[in-house]
């Protein structure tokens, strides 16, 4: 399966590289990007073909279209129409994919995804969502390709990709909040600033892993921590007094709004 990137930046040499991981072979991945050195960093990097220009791409099962979404609408205006059974796959945050297809000339097999930052870890999970147009090989594509850099969920209307960003494409920055807010604390009850980094950094990375690997309900494993008259009951009930789910459902309902508004001003063109 041949793969052309347009994009060579972080997230599309995350993907990149977990593809290898996974089998993909080098020969079969091509990547556009106007930057030289970048060029030259991917293809010593990883041995995939690199390109200035879109025009020398070969005929593809998947285009990645990874680049900024202020700028898409542009690089796709340059672009040499995809091949019938090309999927398209954007990773643009914000850009709709119905907006894609109309900047492609009707070119419908697109699948829009929302993946986060951890995937540059290999541990991201994207959100995505295929237009009527992409068959269900196409759709299989996209979500191996994917699944190279983490786990994925398919969502049944567009409209709720919002929601997905809202979630786990903010969320990473939720998380780093609340570890520097853990961290602070630690060093406000007297630990040395790199006993109080490394006790926020780990107890969440570790609490993470615990729930993957339990597959428990949160609550439940809430509950388990969580000894009657204890620090933990005592700390959580601080939590709750002090409105964390609150907090939590604000910044979700404002990054879906934001959202939203991203998609409306992106496709307005």
């Amino acid at each position: 399966m041949k793969i052309g990137f347009i994009g060579g930046g972080n997230m599309a040499e995350a993907m990149i590289g977990g593809m290898l991981k996974q089998g993909f072979a080098a020969r079969d991945i091509s990547v556009v990007d106007p930057g030289a050195d970048r060029r030259t960093y991917l293809a010593r990097q990883f041995g995939v073909a690199v390109a200035a220009d879109a025009s020398a791409l070969p005929t593809v099962a998947v285009l990645v279209l990874a680049v900024k979404p202020q700028i898409l609408r542009e690089v796709l205006s340059s672009l040499p129409a995809p091949a019938p059974e090309t999927c398209v796959l954007s990773i643009a945050a914000g850009v709709r994919a119905g907006d894609i297809a109309r900047w492609l000339s009707g070119h419908d097999a697109v699948v829009r995804a929302m993946p986060n930052t951890p995937a540059l870890v290999g541990a991201g999970i994207a959100g995505l969502y295929a237009l009527p147009g992409a068959s269900a090989e196409q759709r299989a594509r996209a979500e191996r390709i994917l699944k190279a850099v983490g786990q994925v969920v398919w969502v049944a209307e567009e409209t709720q990709i919002d929601a997905v960003t809202a979630i786990s494409g903010s969320g990473p920055a939720y998380v780093f909040l609340f570890i520097e807010a853990l961290e602070a604390a630690a060093r406000e009850l007297g630990l040395a600033a790199d006993t109080a980094r490394a006790l926020a950094l780990h107890t969440v990375y570790g609490a993470g892993a615990l729930a993957v690997q339990d597959g428990s309900e949160p609550a439940l494993l809430r509950a388990r921590v969580t000894s009657k008259g204890g620090t933990t009951e005592r700390g959580v009930a601080a939590l709750e007094e002090h409105g964390v789910r609150a907090a939590v459902l604000a910044a979700a309902r404002a990054a879906d709004a934001r959202a939203k508004e991203l998609g409306d001003l992106l496709g307005s063109a």
